[in-house]
């Protein structure tokens, strides 16, 4: 089994960063997720047991969640066994538009580096992470070494930043959002 190397990934660092980006308890009107708490919605938290007001979830009930429902349950620690840089993106995409859609960009972007499916066939893009988009993750790793993972990161940020952009034209009321998204969603983040 491939192992990451722990200098550059981190699970615990990687949730804690997300934590800190989405802060305290916030209930933006315009916010269609109403009331968070570390960035965990009042339905995430209720979902996962929480009965508590919102004001109060710890920051450790946060950790669980975020790695349960945005970690774990997506596959995304089996990415980060082959590609950190991706699987981080994956985590930090999931938490902000849902973890389906976070894969449903690595699948479209495996599908599109293929090169009309001589490195690895295509797969389907059904937002799950399962063997086929592993297998074509490995075979595209195989294909274009560890330099691919950054041009790989780079696609599936041009995905999201047009998915931001997209929700600003239809939802205007998204717009005040939309700057923090890019300046803190797409690149470093």
């Amino acid at each position: 089994m491939l192992r990451p190397d722990p200098s550059i990934f981190d699970t615990d660092a990687l949730i804690d960063a997300v934590i800190d980006r989405e802060g305290r308890y916030v209930n933006h009107p315009a916010d269609r997720g109403g009331p968070t708490c570390w960035g965990i919605t009042e339905a995430v938290a209720r979902a996962q047991g929480y009965v508590g007001d919102m004001r109060e979830l710890s920051r450790g009930e946060a950790t669980t969640i975020y790695r349960r429902l945005y970690w774990l349950r997506p596959a995304f620690d089996k990415v980060a066994l082959r590609a950190p840089k991706i699987a981080a993106e994956l985590f930090d995409t999931g938490v902000n538009m849902g973890t389906g859609t976070a894969a449903g960009f690595l699948q479209r972007a495996l599908n599109a580096l293929n090169r009309a499916a001589r490195d690895y066939p295509d797969i389907a893009v059904d937002r799950d992470i399962g063997v086929r988009t592993l297998s074509a993750l490995d075979g595209f790793l195989r294909a274009r070494g560890k330099d691919g993972e950054t041009v790989l990161l780079r696609a599936m940020e041009a995905l999201q930043g047009e998915r931001y952009i997209a929700l600003a034209e239809r939802r205007p009321s998204q717009e005040a959002f939309l700057y923090g998204w890019l300046a803190n969603r797409i690149g470093d983040s």
